[in-house]
């Protein structure tokens, strides 16, 4: 009998490194960590299964079309295509690679910040929730038809910095710019509060504000024992950072500036964790930025300050997309990850001088392997043909498949314009470090 669970091992790894394009991906199994960076052409989505079962979706985007920019050149269109809305997508995403399939439940979500590339947006297409009183989008879209057990964003329960977010005073400042974008994240914030009321009320929902610094808000929830080399570390959220130390924190953004007129933007208020498996480590970092524009201070350079807690990891996603205020040199340097996975939708993703960055063997050393969710053909036209040397794969849902304890990994390119979501192209096995 001892010798019967090795040859099983060798028989998983087999299958696992035979697979080829056109093959279905291979579902995960216990010990197996995956973490399915979804292209939907409206947004962020990535969809986490840890070693025991544990699964976690960090943010659901869904831009709405009634921007006339979402649906010009600049920007990706729906896939696989119109017949769902990008919420619905999503769930059917999840429910194909999750280990309960249909029945599937999500035991965490997160929200790295509120914009709608990251949450979703409510139109006058909007659909109207079956739990409640408020119309669904993006993360409310999917929870509308899985459960969610926690769900953390940066502000739960008040939602008072920088600003009070729940005010009449706030609510008249963002309607009176007379900004569509403003209006709609304004209405969307308030459907999206009333979606956690309904879900907690009904369904048991947990709501929980990001806790900088805690390796213990997010964790495994089946058999954590088996894996004692499992952790995820929250690194920043809401203005604070991880010191590096226990689960202290400290402010990121200095109290003069805050008594001020300039407060930090949405995106430097990004939830970011790392997880670690074993020798595989991996960062994502909502739309933190780490290159200051003209007048900006030193404190809105958030890579800057987190880096040196993050460390060297082997898979990073693009900050902010791959924008151009994003992946500083010193943050370059200091992760120096062999796989960098773009989760892009613009034209502007990545920029050029980012991608020279990510690319540059003068930073750090060493092979690595860059994937694009989605490269417009825009970006060829000005970048060139250096896009098809550098990059692995411009186009699909990129999966990150941890094996063995985390001593290695395989990344799995998925078809995004079909539902069934066969491979396109598989790297690896690479090691971990």
């Amino acid at each position: 009998m001892k010798f019967i669970f090795p040859f099983f091992l060798i028989l998983i790894s087999y299958y696992l490194f035979s697979q080829n394009p056109g093959d279905d991906l291979p579902p995960w199994n216990p010990g197996m960590m995956d973490l399915h960076h979804i292209q939907t052409g409206r947004g962020d989505a990535a969809f986490y299964v840890f070693p025991d079962g544990t699964t976690m979706i960090v943010d659901a985007g869904d831009m709405s079309e009634t921007h006339p920019r979402i649906t010009s050149p600049r920007n990706t269109p729906p896939v696989p295509d119109a017949s769902k809305t990008t919420g619905e997508w999503i769930v059917d995403y999840i429910r194909q690679f999750h280990p309960k399939g249909k029945d599937a439940v999500l035991d965490y979500a997160m929200i790295t910040h509120f914009h709608d590339d990251h949450m979703g947006e409510i139109d006058h297409t909007s659909k109207k929730s079956k739990w409640g009183e408020y119309y669904i989008t993006g993360i409310t879209e999917v929870g509308e038809h899985i459960p969610i057990r926690k769900l953390i964003d940066r502000g739960y329960p008040d939602y008072d910095f920088p600003h009070d977010m729940k005010s009449q005073e706030y609510r008249s400042a963002m309607l009176a710019r007379k900004d569509h974008y403003d209006s709609t994240t304004t209405f969307t914030l308030e459907q999206y509060w009333k979606f956690i009321s309904s879900q907690a009320e009904k369904r048991g929902l947990v709501g929980e504000q990001f806790k900088a610094g805690s390796n213990t808000q997010i964790k495994l929830l089946y058999k954590e024992p088996d894996y004692p080399s499992f952790e995820i570390r929250n690194i920043c959220g809401n203005g604070l950072a991880w010191t590096g130390w226990g689960e202290e924190s400290i402010a990121m953004v200095p109290q003069d500036i805050l008594a001020g007129t300039q407060v930090p933007g949405e995106n430097s208020l990004s939830n970011a964790i790392k997880i670690t498996y074993g020798n595989f480590n991996y960062f994502t970092g909502g739309d933190i930025a780490g290159n200051n524009g003209l007048g900006e201070g030193d404190w809105q350079s958030v890579e800057s300050q987190v880096a040196p807690v993050i460390g060297p990891v082997d898979v990073a996603t693009l900050n902010h997309h791959g924008n151009r205020d994003s992946q500083s040199p010193f943050y370059v340097r200091t992760l120096r990850p062999k796989v960098w996975i773009g989760q892009t939708w613009s034209s502007d993703h990545p920029g050029d001088d980012v991608m020279r960055r990510i690319a540059s063997k003068e930073l750090y050393p060493g092979d690595r392997y860059l994937f694009s969710t989605a490269m417009l053909e825009a970006n060829h036209l000005v970048i060139g043909d250096r896009i098809d040397r550098i990059y692995e794969s411009t186009h699909g849902h990129v999966v990150v498949r941890v094996l063995n304890g985390g001593e290695e990994y395989m990344v799995f390119v998925l078809d995004e314009c079909s539902p069934e979501r066969k491979i396109k192209k598989v790297i690896g096995p690479i090691k971990s470090r």
